[in-house]
């Protein structure tokens, strides 16, 4: 093994520590607490925005920290790629493919989201419970971008060029990119992760053939901001689904 073999799994392994290998881990304890939970899974819920302060100034302080945080993370990994991946401009072309892109996972993952509540797979996934409302949209917007950015450029371009370059093929790579990005979503039910693997093969997929990573940006903005900002305009009214 070369220093710089050595070297380049252990920049891996820090990398994802710090970003989303934790969060993967954290959300296997929540869902192993969920089923322990003397309910039903599809009985219980997860919100993925909530109020941080009853003040609106601190409170958007506090979104806007930890959306930074995304951002950052996203950052980090630009910057470690250096010259071995570009972040070129978004285009026109990226922003058609990201619109099919999520229409392509968005559509059957709403179905396939209803059916597993009632299957009990899945705990009932509440978007936001942001309670201030001048800031709310823009908040869930901001969110929408920092989960697209910060997830799509490590999981993604990060891993799926260092994984390259240590030599890994297309399937396996692909399987640790999806398994990954499957961990982290855990917390919101069994079926959150196997739908998540399935996002991920798709997106490595992509990735891996074209090297373009803002049409999976924006395909990932479109889904979380159509379901947070959808979610409010209908009133947090699930019953059409079923729920």
């Amino acid at each position: 093994m070369t220093h710089l073999t050595r070297r380049l799994r252990t920049e891996i392994l820090l990398v994802i520590a710090v970003t989303f290998g934790i969060s993967g881990i954290r959300a296997l304890l929540r869902l192993t607490d969920a089923l322990l939970d003397s309910r039903p899974l599809e009985e219980q819920q997860v919100t993925l925005n909530q109020t941080l302060s009853q003040s609106p100034w601190i409170d958007l302080g506090l979104q806007l920290a930890s959306a930074a945080t995304l951002f950052a993370y996203g950052a980090l990994a630009v910057f470690l790629l250096a010259g071995d991946a570009r972040l070129r401009r978004p285009g026109l072309r990226d922003l058609g493919w990201g619109a099919g892109l999520a229409a392509i996972i968005g559509i059957p993952g709403l179905v396939f989201y209803a059916a597993a509540v009632h299957l009990g797979l899945s705990r009932e996934v509440i978007p936001t419970t942001l309670e201030h409302p001048w800031t709310e949209i823009p908040v869930l917007l901001l969110w929408s971008l920092a989960n697209a950015f910060g997830e799509e450029v490590v999981v993604v371009m990060y891993l799926l060029t260092r994984l390259r370059q240590l030599g890994w093929g297309l399937p396996a790579a692909l399987a640790a990119s999806s398994v990954l990005r499957g961990s982290y979503h855990l917390y919101q039910g069994v079926s959150a992760g196997f739908g998540n693997i399935l996002m991920g093969l798709l997106y490595g997929w992509f990735y891996w053939r074209t090297g373009r990573i803002w049409p999976l940006v924006i395909a990932h903005f479109i889904i979380d901001a159509v379901a947070f900002v959808g979610y409010t305009a209908i009133g947090g009214d699930l019953s059409w689904l079923g729920l």
